[in-house]
């Protein structure tokens, strides 16, 4: 009994110095997004903080960075990964057409599109043909950009974190508390976008934490950080830069929209839902 309380005394000491590292490396670039300018080279920085902090962490507690979990794993997991978030940021869009709170791209935001993506001076493109590219060529190339930030991300949280955490809380509460630290970390970009902080900083929690029952499923049962690196970049990919050009605004729906919508938060909260039961039925 005694030796178990020591363990787990042990591992929640690990689990402090990882987040006491997180927020020391992180925190000059939150203070330069804040009140400086979200610059890509701050934001490409904090992804990577989680990562330097684990390798910081394994070589205080005299562990190796090779025990993480490298490994490819199965391509199963690998592709779900891919499927999983680009569904779930179809169907919010698929909703927000249904329900009114913004109309189909128009053929003038589709050309514009084309152009912001360097798709024009290669022949003659249609809509249809810009749409279909566009959507090609995101979800292949800017994926793979998105995982080289990720993958710093993931190193962190899903390759070390949630493994320590799992080893004094439940599935559930490894889950949560892992959500919940993910998404608080967040916290400068969404003081700086955010017309709504309050509403906002609600839906951007439902969704990370719904986000983190689902990539601590895949990563517990690939025994990989390589799914949740490729979930992570496709969500992104999808949320920000696929789905938003295809939709015309509504006025007074605004709320709704985005990666901090409404709508979003629904329905990654019911994907959530659904790999927690999946989880405890498996006795994951």
């Amino acid at each position: 009994m005694t030796e178990n309380i020591t363990t787990k005394k042990q591992t929640w000491i690990t689990i402090f110095i990882f987040l006491g590292f997180v927020i020391a490396l992180t925190s000059p670039f939150h203070y330069a997004i804040v009140n400086l300018y979200p610059s890509r080279i701050y934001v490409g920085a904090i992804m990577w903080c989680p990562a330097i902090a684990t390798f910081m962490t394994l070589k205080i507690r005299g562990r190796k960075i090779s025990s993480l979990h490298w490994n490819w794993g199965k391509w199963k997991y690998i592709q779900w990964c891919y499927l999983v978030p680009a569904l779930y940021g179809i169907i919010t869009y698929v909703f927000i057409w249904i329900f009114g709170f913004g109309n189909v791209a128009n053929e003038d935001l589709i050309t514009e599109w084309g152009k912001e993506l360097g798709l024009f001076g290669i022949g003659t493109l249609n809509p249809t043909s810009i749409t279909i590219l566009a959507i090609i060529l995101l979800g292949t190339v800017e994926v793979i950009r998105a995982a080289a930030t990720t993958l710093g991300e993931e190193i962190g949280w899903r390759g070390f974190f949630i493994y320590e955490l799992r080893k004094v809380l439940s599935f559930t509460g490894v889950s949560i508390f892992s959500g919940f630290v993910w998404a608080a970390w967040h916290w400068p970009l969404l003081v700086y976008y955010s017309s709504n902080v309050l509403l906002e900083f609600i839906t951007f929690f439902i969704v990370i934490i719904s986000m983190s029952f689902i990539m601590t499923y895949y990563t517990f049962k690939s025994k990989s950080l390589w799914p949740a690196v490729i979930f992570h970049a496709v969500s992104n990919v999808y949320i920000q830069k696929i789905m938003p050009p295809l939709i015309i605004k509504v006025e007074g729906t605004e709320y709704w929209l985005g990666e901090n919508g409404i709508m979003f938060a629904i329905v990654t909260c019911v994907f959530g839902l659904y790999f927690w039961r999946k989880a405890i039925k498996e006795n994951l």
